[in-house]
């Protein structure tokens, strides 16, 4: 006999059915909302295209055209909740999309040709060099002093954002709206209500919401776009958004002076599970879930 699987689990565990079911009533497939989601930047060889401050700074001293391509960038394991740790990394961002001559920068063509060509040609060749096996990058299109994506999107670096750690043992979503780059360890996504979803995606619902989020064999979360986009938030008006982002604001300044967020943390949650309309039963159930998954 085949089962219903919402059927069966409705009698198995009733709260969280009428959980499953105010989610469903309240809230709107990410994928509906008028937001974008990209993955970060894929290099192919980060150790050439990520450089320090000091890198940065020796390369502007020697041309100063070469702050042009160079930009602020985070890692996954730069990526807090709420917030992130810029680890003073930049990224050489010759994106294949934007068709530069790396001859106008040639400080940058200089740094780049000593990690050698054939490590960074695009071609996926093996040489032997001086008794070493070097493998070039993959084989795309693009020259050999470009990223290995095409990065299409570069310019919706620039608009504010959610930025999420792809694969990870705890949920963390930052906020970011200057400009900073991310790599193809994250995910981002820009669009409307972005304050708003920040807010509810590090809330204990919304840890709840990605509960089924598939998992590496090491139990590690996998949060990917197809992870993302099936959960249901509430749309709510610019004008109901606001608190929500109010507290986001004070959450992110809190963080930023180094202090503790718990009083606004708990007001969060109030607020998003009243959006859900969970009953006193329902949001300690949420609570319990959460606290044991993602401990």
């Amino acid at each position: 006999m085949n089962l219903d699987y919402d059927t069966a689990w409705i009698i198995y565990n009733p709260v969280e059915a009428r959980i499953k079911q105010k989610i469903k009533e309240k809230g709107v497939p990410l994928c509906d909302w008028n937001i974008r989601i990209n993955f970060g930047i894929k290099t192919g060889f980060n150790d050439a295209f990520i450089i320090t401050t000091e890198q940065k700074n020796a390369l502007i001293a020697e041309d100063p055209k070469s702050a042009e391509i160079i930009r602020p960038i985070l890692r996954g394991r730069d990526i807090q909740r709420f917030s992130y740790d810029f680890a003073n990394l930049w990224l050489i961002c010759t994106f294949p999309s934007r068709h530069y001559n790396i001859d106008d920068y040639p400080a940058i063509k200089k740094y780049l040709l000593s990690y050698g060509i054939e490590r960074l040609e695009q071609s996926g060749k093996r040489y032997i060099i001086a008794g070493r096996e070097v493998k070039a990058r993959k084989k795309t299109n693009n020259m050999w002093f470009e990223t290995q994506d095409s990065i299409n999107y570069w310019n919706d670096f620039s608009r504010q954002k959610i930025i999420w750690k792809r694969i990870g043992s705890k949920l963390r979503f930052s906020y970011d709206n200057t400009g900073l780059l991310c790599l193809d360890s994250t995910c981002f996504a820009t669009g409307d209500g972005i304050e708003y979803l920040v807010a509810v995606l590090n809330s204990i619902m919304g840890n709840y919401l990605l509960k089924e989020s598939p998992k590496t064999g090491t139990g590690d979360l996998i949060i990917s776009v197809q992870a993302l986009e099936p959960i249901r938030i509430p749309k709510l008006q610019e004008h109901d958004q606001e608190p929500y982002k109010e507290l986001l604001a004070l959450i992110l300044e809190r963080i930023a002076q180094g202090k503790d967020c718990e009083d606004l943390e708990y007001k969060l949650n109030s607020l998003v599970f009243d959006a859900y309309g969970l009953s006193v039963e329902e949001r300690q159930y949420v609570i319990d879930f959460a606290t044991e998954a993602f401990r």
